[in-house]
């Protein structure tokens, strides 16, 4: 998404949306600190909450982003 940036934020968003379950994952990367990238699992229909986690930029792979989508969306009697 470019609106944060067309908003004057210098940072690139991505988000991951499950249309079943309404969940969200949100992943920022910062133009000020491009080694670490910033996380929150929210919902699509409300704001993210003020905090974020944080993880190296080195760190996040494929694999990562796999086991977000699997632990977050899957509901938990599955």
């Amino acid at each position: 998404s470019r609106n944060m940036r067309k908003n004057g934020v210098p940072a690139d968003i991505m988000t991951i949306d499950c249309l079943k379950s309404g969940k969200r994952i949100i992943v920022v990367l910062h133009d000020q600190d491009p080694e670490q990238v910033s996380y929150q699992f929210s919902y699509k229909d409300q704001d993210p909450a003020g905090e974020f986690s944080s993880l190296a930029n080195a760190d996040l792979s494929e694999a990562v982003f796999y086991e977000w989508i699997k632990t977050y969306f899957t509901p938990a009697n599955e």
